[in-house]
């Protein structure tokens, strides 16, 4: 039998995966970033609104640098970093709605979470909030470079062991579309009454609103 009667089938897709950003996407814990920000910045003598405002757009280090030159970064970041893991531990906050089941929905080793936080504290919220724990975690630790550098989003691809193309940026801020465009990626925005700014591929007010989609997509069914 000649190897026509054989005829090769056709490749597989490639596998899709999905990139969470966490806080403002899956977890919501709006409030407590801005809580702990005001109580640093009121321990400081500083404006409070203004060093949020600064911190939304900046990394710790750089937020310090911007907003009090004069301090010692490195005590400010302990600071910060002490109020942050205390409200890990009696904050209240809670998951949107929907991504419980989203995340329980997806294939195992088919999403990742790629944060500006630090990887235990987005375990202790998750585990807080009833979140299926993450295989993967990309936080502030493991990249010298924070959103909106492509860098976060490249470096969970890497690690999955694929390509750009191939993963989906699920973000609510700015920085974070930015991030995932510069990275090659499709970028969907959620958990804003309108599109935020950068331009992401689609908006969705909720996450709930955009679970079908994003379950589509690891399935091979929905382009950009």
């Amino acid at each position: 039998m000649s190897d026509e009667d054989h005829p090769l089938a056709p490749p597989a897709a490639p596998a899709r995966y999905v990139l969470f950003d966490v806080d403002g996407t899956l977890v919501d814990a709006l409030d407590n970033q801005r809580r702990v920000w005001h109580t640093w910045a009121a321990g400081h003598g500083l404006d409070p609104d203004a060093v949020y405002r600064t911190a939304l757009r900046t990394r710790p280090l750089e937020t310090f640098a911007e907003v009090a030159p004069d301090l010692d970064p490195g005590a400010c970041l302990a600071e910060l970093h002490a109020l942050e893991d205390e409200d890990v531990r009696t904050g209240e906050y809670g998951a949107y709605e929907g991504a419980a089941g989203l995340l329980r929905a997806l294939p195992a080793g088919s999403w990742a979470l790629v944060t500006s936080n630090y990887e235990h504290r987005v375990r202790g919220r998750f585990a807080r909030t009833g979140l299926p724990a993450p295989g993967l975690v990309v936080d502030a630790a493991a990249v010298e470079e924070g959103k909106p550098s492509p860098v976060p989003y490249l470096r969970a691809a890497s690690l999955l062991g694929t390509e750009p193309a191939h993963c989906l940026v699920v973000e609510d801020a700015p920085s974070g579309i930015t991030a995932g465009l510069r990275a090659g990626m499709t970028v969907w925005a959620v958990n804003t009454p309108e599109p935020p700014e950068g331009g992401a591929h689609r908006h969705y007010r909720t996450l709930g609103e955009a679970a079908p989609a994003i379950a589509a997509f690891i399935a091979g069914g929905t382009p950009r």
